[in-house]
């Protein structure tokens, strides 16, 4: 029987069962990166989180049957300020950042549209990039202006806030407490402190396009506006699942909700949302002024993916995570462990129930992985089965040496010609000669093993 999927839901503040509003196709929009520089090992957070539950409601409702949206935001005023800084275009910068945004991920065990994707059937992954959606974009503007919750003032568009009744019902903050933290420098054409940007008009030398609803002057999306333009297109009007960091509550999806739900006449936009707490480092709040500041590509130049992405799921997702170099080492040793036990075993036909079970309950993943370790010790291909849910052990024998090998810069030719050289040694008993080759291969970091059938081996130490 196939375990319950229970979540918790910012906007109810509750955990109940998920009920898609269509089986056959679970719709799943979670906010990405913005691609203006390398991320950092904050925004890897929502990455790991919500690719797991990717892969939980794929094995729960069939791969061909879950679609996971997940945006790049590549026009916003930081992208704007660096492309101008280093005189290209705002394309050649993202395009470029978005790539090593790519490798970083993959390196963290993320499944992207290659991996899942298949020819002539529906899209099961898809990155959409705000500046692709710019059409999109126009027409809910004027919808909102249409109905009613919206207007044009000196070349913006802006949303009216009062409009809607129930703003507010997702980030539950109370009213005078969003005009209060509104009022700081009001433009002076809003007519409530609350209302926000949907779209500007463009300074000199920023990328601009058309405008809508009549205006003249070209200009540019306000932030809010292309999130719910990019989930209408992929995902429809109302869909399952909305997730992203904790910070964007509030004002990020509190105003997509506004935006799709006063456009399209809905009651709801995404039927759960989900957020994922904060990331510190070492006890502290991590920014560039402390110098704990770590992006994504330094921690990988140090860690495997696979490491980062197990530390990263070993507390649970909606509570805080300290993130520390001893974290780390434990969780190298836990995977060490686990590529022992499982061995070269294939994996189980089906995943072990109480590690599905412990998924579905919110995403435990400390739970789940307390399963694991259990298996470590009791079967390996159970171990190998539930591992591969959650991303992990996917790499052979071969290939971590390999990694090991190029991590340590270890010069393979030499290593194979000491070897021969001690091998030779060996046969003509001349024993001083062949300690001496083993001492200078373990000063290399080379570890040497003799095997019964005459054949030696070697590993680069751990």
């Amino acid at each position: 029987m196939t375990p319950m999927l229970r979540l918790y839901n910012t906007l109810t503040r509750e955990k109940t069962a998920f009920q898609p509003i269509d089986p056959a196709h679970v719709r799943m929009y979670a906010c990405g990166p913005t691609v203006y520089d390398a991320a950092h090992i904050g925004n890897a957070r929502p990455i790991i989180v919500f690719d797991l539950l990717f892969r939980l409601l794929r094995h729960l409702y069939g791969p061909g049957h879950v679609t996971y949206a997940r945006n790049v935001t590549d026009v916003d005023d930081k992208i704007n300020a660096r492309a101008l800084e280093r005189g290209i275009t705002i394309r050649e910068l993202t395009d470029g950042t978005l790539a090593q945004f790519h490798k970083d991920i993959r390196a963290l065990g993320v499944l992207m549209a290659e991996d899942v994707n298949v020819a002539g059937e529906r899209p099961r992954f898809v990155e959409p990039r705000a500046t692709d959606h710019i059409a999109e974009m126009h027409r809910l503007i004027e919808g909102l202006l249409t109905a009613g919750h919206a207007y044009v003032a000196e070349g913006h568009v802006l949303f009216d806030v009062p409009s809607m009744a129930d703003y507010g019902a997702l980030s539950k903050r109370p009213l005078d407490e969003m005009e209060a933290g509104a009022r700081v420098e009001v433009a002076p054409y809003k007519r409530s402190p609350l209302d926000f940007v949907l779209w500007k008009p463009s300074k000199p030398g920023e990328p601009s396009w058309p405008s809508p609803c009549g205006i003249d002057s070209a200009g540019r999306p306000g932030w809010h506006i292309e999130c719910s333009a990019m989930s209408w297109k992929h995902l429809g009007q109302t869909f399952d699942i909305h997730a992203g960091g904790i910070d964007l509550i509030f004002p990020h999806h509190e105003n997509e909700v506004a935006q799709s739900r006063c456009c399209f006449g809905t009651d709801v936009m995404a039927n759960v949302w989900l957020h994922n707490g904060f990331l510190q480092v070492e006890g502290e709040k991590m920014s560039k002024s402390l110098g704990n500041f770590i992006t994504i590509g330094q921690v990988l130049a140090d860690w495997p993916g696979e490491v980062v992405r197990l530390n990263m799921l070993k507390t649970h997702y909606r509570q805080p995570i300290d993130w520390t170099l001893r974290g780390l080492e434990e969780s190298g040793r836990m995977l060490e462990r686990w590529y022992e036990a499982a061995g070269e075993a294939a994996p189980a036909q089906t995943v072990p129930e109480k590690v599905v079970e412990a998924l579905s309950d919110d995403l435990n993943t400390p739970a789940a992985l307390g399963e694991l370790h259990r298996l470590a010790g009791a079967d390996a291909a159970a171990l190998k089965a539930a591992a591969g849910l959650m991303g992990f052990l996917g790499e052979t024998k071969a290939q971590r040496e390999a990694a090991r090998v190029s991590a340590a810069g270890v010069d393979v030719g030499q290593v194979e010609a000491l070897i021969a050289e001690r091998k030779a040694a060996r046969a003509a008993k001349d024993w001083a000669a062949s300690d001496r080759v083993r001492d200078a291969l373990a000063a290399m970091g080379v570890s040497v093993k003799d095997n019964k059938d005459g054949t030696t081996t070697w590993t680069v130490a751990g």
